[in-house]
């Protein structure tokens, strides 16, 4: 039974249909949570099919899209709806509470996003100003490619070699944009801003006192 279960459901989803891959994608979901199939981690594995579909369908080029947090947020209505389809049949109510969630995701991700742009920019010029003999844009891109940097990331980014960019790191953690962890044998030099910018629910940052900048808001507001 369940896996003819899980036969009809990955024969919906990659059916060609004409019917809206938001919508196909709401269906799946609750298809896909009514199955069951596992024992534990349904939800979290229904979330990302959900973010696959929608690569799938070409709305996403990469699967960023943290659904997860809009549903967690509304989690009596999410349970709720997810009932009334099975006892009623009610697919409006769940389809449109998908739909909101996957709206109110893309915007915050949106400013997410920017505001990373943001950060990005802001720790340039400070770098610049305060350090300017290592700054680069690449050291500065090699910063947010992840939220810790080693010393064997520098070198391989061909940015220095090892002892340099030893110095490069241990440089950056003294006006406070990097903190060294030790790691085991090594050092991690760990980036708290971008940290806290991407695990924060507020798209926003401090700013590292005596920079002169704007951000994108206040650029468009002049």
């Amino acid at each position: 039974m369940l896996k003819e279960k899980l036969a009809n459901w990955e024969q919906f989803v990659q059916a060609d249909s004409d019917l809206d891959p938001l919508i196909r994608a709401a269906v799946q979901h609750y298809q896909f949570e009514a199955i069951h199939p596992f024992v534990d981690g349904n939800g979290r594995t229904g979330r990302i099919l959900n973010v696959l579909c929608l690569v799938d369908q070409g709305l996403l080029d990469q699967p960023i899209l943290y659904l997860s947090r809009y549903i967690i947020g509304h989690k009596a209505d999410y349970y709720r709806l997810l009932l009334e389809v099975t006892s009623d049949g009610a697919w409006g109510p769940w389809i449109l509470y998908l739909l909101d969630g996957i709206e109110d995701t893309c915007l915050w991700t949106t400013d997410k996003i920017r505001s990373i742009r943001e950060l990005m920019r802001h720790t340039a010029q400070f770098i610049q100003q305060e350090l300017p003999k290592i700054y680069s844009w690449e050291l500065v891109e090699l910063l947010f490619m992840q939220p810790y940097c080693r010393i064997a990331n520098v070198v391989n980014a061909k940015l220095a070699q090892r002892q340099t960019a030893s110095v490069y790191l241990k440089e950056l953690a003294k006006i406070g944009i990097l903190n060294e962890v030790k790691s085991g044998r090594e050092s991690l030099f760990v980036h708290p801003k971008y940290i806290e910018l991407l695990t924060g629910e507020e798209n926003v940052w401090i700013y590292y006192a005596g920079v002169e900048t704007t951000t994108a808001i206040e650029r468009e507001a002049s």
